[in-house]
């Protein structure tokens, strides 16, 4: 799959399904918190008519993809079952949301990739064991702490909250840590081999190549990242600084290596990836994301900025065997299912039987072996193009109605 600096605007669930496998070298994602509030830019702001809710039903989570979350990570199912007993269902809801889109993110990642997921306190602690679950305890690298100034009330009750959290893992136990190139100076003088402070009016890549590439690696606290000034605002609720973008990619990437931000939002992770020289995607189901990105590397050019598709549809896997229904993929299902039909259960004989998408087409589901399933007439007639989680439904109802008639004769 060849890859051009590509914005999609769509569902970025479909849009990561149909990304190859082992194609991205560092994911940052800043999603929604589920902070309960919808956030607007202002009239008159770059990305004035962007809006989102963040505030979670179970209408938010696309059912289409349940069955193969509930196939291969039972443990985390039971896990997120028992959040609405102890939160709530909205964060139950945002939680299988975002555990559905981590698993995409995982399978699209090399081997030798990096994800850097920010949170805050609302949800962060559910987040970590859904990532601990998909990437493993032991690929958990840091959690980073960024602290930013705040403006407080007179009348508030508690300590203000003017950090977020970052949560970096790794794919594996080989990773990219440009050490070098993320260095700052030590505070209060030159110890550690001379190193000075910055001079006035001197910038941070400049120091770097004055001094060498001395200083210290910065702790996994960043007090030294400042939030979003008015030169860099775009007027969008959530945006974040190019300063994190620029450590996390400068850190955790090469020139070259490809940059994925599911959730693009201003698209500050593609402008940084675009300085620095690396790849990138973004996907962000808000229309206005595409203009505002136009407007901030034509700005950072100086010329208007042509290298960049926007699409609107989902892509396709080239990594997959495409196979339309066939006998052969029929018996193999016949032989995987042991006969019985993927939603009733019940055996028949294989004519009996019709192949079925798992992940619905209109969904993002493709056309091969993984995505097929064998249902008999009665249940694929039941099911149509509706998830997996419609059919389980109408059949549970189904067995239900029957146990009552049942304990009534």
């Amino acid at each position: 799959m060849a890859i051009t600096n590509t914005l999609y605007t769509n569902d970025n669930l479909f849009v990561l399904t149909g990304l190859n496998s082992e194609l991205v070298d560092l994911i940052y994602l800043d999603p929604p918190f589920n902070s309960k509030r919808i956030y607007s830019a202002p009239v008159g702001s770059k990305a004035a008519g962007s809006s989102f809710k963040d505030m979670w039903t179970w209408q938010d989570v696309n059912e289409a993809y349940l069955e193969s979350l509930i196939d291969k990570y039972p443990a985390l199912v039971r896990f997120i079952m028992q959040i609405q007993q102890v939160h709530s269902k909205g964060m139950m809801a945002y939680i299988t949301y975002m555990t559905q889109r981590l698993i995409e993110m995982h399978r699209v990642l090399k081997p030798t990739g990096s994800l850097y997921l920010h949170c805050d306190p609302t949800a962060s602690h559910y987040l970590k064991v859904v990532l601990d679950a998909i990437f493993g305890k032991e690929n958990f690298r840091n959690e980073i702490v960024w602290c930013y100034s705040t403006a407080t009330t007179p009348y508030i009750k508690q300590f203000p909250r003017n950090t977020d959290i970052i949560y970096w893992y790794s794919k594996s136990k080989i990773w990219t840590f440009n050490k070098d190139k993320i260095r700052v100076p030590y505070k209060g003088g030159a110890p550690h081999g001379g190193t000075k402070w910055l001079k006035e009016g001197e910038t941070l890549e400049e120091w770097r190549e004055q001094q060498g590439n001395l200083g210290k690696i910065p702790f996994s606290w960043w007090a030294d990242i400042y939030k979003v000034g008015k030169h860099e605002s775009t007027g969008y609720p959530t945006q974040k600084p190019l300063a994190l973008l620029n450590r996390i990619i400068l850190a955790s990437s090469n020139p070259g290596d490809l940059v994925l931000d599911p959730f693009a939002g201003c698209a500050t992770t593609c402008v940084s990836a675009q300085h620095l020289s690396r790849k990138w995607i973004g996907i962000d189901i808000e229309a206005q994301a595409t203009k505002i990105l136009m407007d901030r590397l034509t700005e950072a050019s100086g010329e208007m900025f042509k290298d960049f598709v926007h699409r609107t549809d989902a892509p396709i896997r080239t990594d997959v065997v495409m196979e339309a229904p066939s006998l052969s993929i029929k018996e193999r299902l016949y032989q995987a299912q042991a006969g019985r039909c993927n939603g009733c259960t019940t055996q028949f004989d294989i004519q009996h039987f019709e192949i079925d998408h798992i992940i619905p087409r209109a969904k993002g589901g493709g056309d091969y072996y993984e995505n097929y399933q064998l249902l008999c007439g009665h249940c694929n007639r039941t099911k149509g193009d509706r998830p997996m989680e419609y059919l389980r439904q109408k059949i549970k109802a189904r067995e239900a109605v029957l146990a009552q008639l049942s304990f009534g004769e």
